[in-house]
Order: structure tokens, then sequence, then C-alpha cells
């Protein structure tokens, strides 16, 4: 499966972050960029209960997460290149097929195979970076491809909503497919395999089962993605009910895509200074920091969901700080998971992968459907997952913030 010329010299380091980002970005634009459309789909398919439109999300999401676990082993055997291309082409027919589904459930079908083809993307991309960087250097690289990858929710809504303006929902689908097409030759022309083959582990019961424990086994690792998966429950909860938040309760109509942007350059921007601190602080220091102030602002965000609706300007300026601070918390609890596994890099991305989208998704699906037209559930989530989070840290740390370790920095 390699190509003729680009195993012969490594991509450059801001080529590699850019490819690496794009590669992540496809999951985030099956999900970003069909959030206006979820009304329009639920009316055209006859879907009979509004809060059912979020299955176009869950079930994606389902089939992303369960995929992973098996995406892990296959690339620690294979190698990087080959299974990235595989689940790119499944990817990008599913969503090509999904253009023509003719009823809801046809296509939840094709959206939980689109799910299981992008599954591949975040268990390479990551894999990949685990393979080339470690320590500070891995959170600060990370860091800086979550600040690219934040392009995509920051413009995704928007692109939704001008191919809505042609008045059929389909070309959603088909702009997945011709933008995966894309990144996908871009993969194939440029990202080099990074696992050498002396480092592939054999693909046979016993050496896969060897692989997940000493994913599961190990309390820090294990614990920092489990912290993830809980504070990702609680953003997915948003990101689910974010239509009926901005439309129903704010009224913005087409003016959605731009508050949606804005949280997210938020976040993008978070990411970015955090790639500039995190060699100087550690990366411990500023997940543990991050996720304090994170339940502090939560907090407060409930406080006032519970006192009535705010004010669109008031839940702006708390809702974008508190994204502000998951941009310092996301990309060093992901290093944080992966730093003692880099023997099993593939299989730990996919295990923790798989904890984080499909706990995270139904955790999300549980707060979206005890949506009741105001802010309440959502900060409620955000608040009770954050502190669950932080018990998943201390358990980590052995009940001890703040410090560095002299192995995993």
């Amino acid at each position: 499966m390699n190509s003729p010329s680009s195993t012969a010299s490594r991509v450059s380091r801001p080529e590699l972050i850019a490819l690496i980002a794009a590669l992540m970005a496809l999951n985030a634009l099956a999900i970003d960029v069909m959030l206006p459309a979820l009304p329009k789909m639920g009316e055209a398919l006859k879907v009979a209960h509004v809060n059912d439109n979020q299955l176009v999300l869950t079930t994606y999401l389902i089939g992303f997460g369960v995929a992973q676990l098996f995406f892990g082993p296959i690339s620690d055997r294979f190698g990087r290149r080959r299974p990235l291309i595989v689940g790119i082409v499944i990817y990008i027919a599913a969503a090509a097929l999904a253009a023509v589904a003719p009823t809801f459930e046809s296509l939840l079908v094709l959206r939980f195979i689109q799910g299981l083809g992008a599954a591949a993307t975040r268990v390479i991309a990551q894999s990949a970076v685990r393979d080339r960087f470690e320590g500070r250097g891995m959170a600060e690289v990370m860091s800086l491809v979550f600040m690219v990858f934040m392009v995509i929710p920051i413009i995704a809504p928007s692109i939704g909503q001008l191919l809505l303006f042609s008045g059929h929902w389909q070309m959603i689908f088909l702009f997945m497919a011709g933008l995966a097409l894309i990144i996908g030759l871009w993969a194939w022309f440029r990202l080099d395999e990074s696992l050498a083959v002396a480092d592939r582990r054999a693909l046979r019961i016993g050496t896969i089962a060897e692989g997940f424990w000493m994913v599961l086994s190990n309390r820090s690792a294990f614990f920092y993605g489990l912290s993830g998966m809980f504070v990702m429950g609680g953003l997915m909860g948003f990101i689910n009910t974010s239509p009926q938040i901005y439309l129903n309760i704010y009224g913005l109509g087409s003016w959605f895509p731009l508050a949606f942007a804005f949280v997210a350059a938020t976040m993008s921007l978070s990411s970015f200074l955090n790639s500039r601190i995190v060699r100087a602080i550690g990366m411990r220091r500023v997940a543990h920091s991050a996720l304090v102030a994170f339940i502090l602002l939560s907090g407060l965000f409930l406080v006032l969901a519970l006192n009535g609706a705010l004010p669109f300007w008031l839940f702006m300026a708390v809702f974008t700080t508190i994204m502000f601070t998951f941009g310092h918390l996301g990309s060093n609890s992901q290093a944080l998971s992966m730093e003692p596994l880099g023997a099993v890099a593939g299989t730990a991305s996919s295990v923790f992968g798989f904890l984080q989208t499909v706990g995270g998704a139904a955790i999300g699906a549980t707060i979206g459907y005890i949506y009741d037209g105001t802010l309440v559930p959502v900060a409620a989530g955000f608040f009770a997952l954050s502190l669950i989070g932080l018990a998943c840290m201390l358990i980590a740390e052995r009940g001890k913030l703040f410090g560095v370790s002299s192995q995993y920095r």
C-alpha cells in the first residue's frame, strides 16, 4: 500500500501537524457540519420526535467508538498507513450513499458505517504522533494539532448552513465524501509509515489480549482516559442540544453557525496558548489546573441556569470561558493517557478512543434526551461530569495533583 515516493522521506513537522489535524477533522466535520441540517433532515425523513434527530450524531459516534477497538490492534500489526486508507475509503462510501438514503433508518445505518471508517483516522492520527514524540513534546504537538483541528468546528456549521441554501441537505454528505477524498489522497502521497516492522505486534488473540491488558492495567493511563470520557460526555451533551439551545432558546436562526464558530475559535486559541506553556509548566500541572477551573466555571454556569434563562451575552461569556479551559484540558489529558504506552500506541489509542467516544456519546445522548428547553441539563452535566473526571485524575495520581512526574512529564 506504500506510495511510490512518500515513504522515502519523512514529512516536515508543520505539514505533519496539518495532515494529522486534517485526518482528525474528518470526524469533527461528520458531526458539526450536520448540526444546522438536523431539523430539515427530520422533516424530510418524517422523524416523529424532534429529539430523535440527535440519533444522526449518536449512531455515527457509536460506530466511530466501537471500530477503534479493532483499528488499534490492526494498526499495531500492519502499520499506520494501510488501515488508515481502508478507513477513509469506508468513510467516503458511506457518506456518498447517505446522500441517497430513502429512510431515516437507512440513514442511521450509513452513519454508523461512516463512523466505522472514521475510527481509523482517530486511531492512526494519535498513534502516528505517539510514534514520533513523547512527553511534553507530544503534548505540544497535540496542542498544535488540536488548534488546527478546531478550524473545522469553527467553519463546519457555516458550511452546513451554506449547503442548505441549495435546498438539499444531501449536499452535506457529498461535501463530506469529497473532502475525505482530498485528505485521503494527501495522506496516501505524503504520510510515511511511522511504525517500524521490528516494532509491530502479532495479530493473535493472546498478543491482542496482552496489549489490551497493558492499557487497562496501567492505573495512570487508564484513569486519565476515563477522566477524558466524562468531560467529553458533557461536551457531547452540549453539541447534541446546541441547535435547540441556539435556535429555540436564543432564536439565532441562520446566525447559529457564527455563535458555534466563536466558541470553537476560543478553544483553538486556548490550544495554541497551551502549546506555548506546556513545555515550561508541564502537562500535568496544566491539565489539573484546567480541570479545577472547568469545575468552578461549570458550577457558576449551573447556579445561573437554575435561576432562570441567561441573557445571550452572559451565556456566551460563561460558556466560552468554560470551553477555553477545555482547550488546555483535552490535549494534555490525551497525552498523559498515551505517554506510558508507546509500545502499544495503536491499541492504547483505540481503547481510549472507544471510552471517550462511546462513553461520551452515551452520556451526551442522555443529556440530550433529558433536555427540557432550558440550560439546566447541560450545565448540570458539565458540573457533575467534571467532578467525576477530577475523581478519576485523583486516582491516576494517587491523590496528589499539580505534581511533575520524573518519568512522564
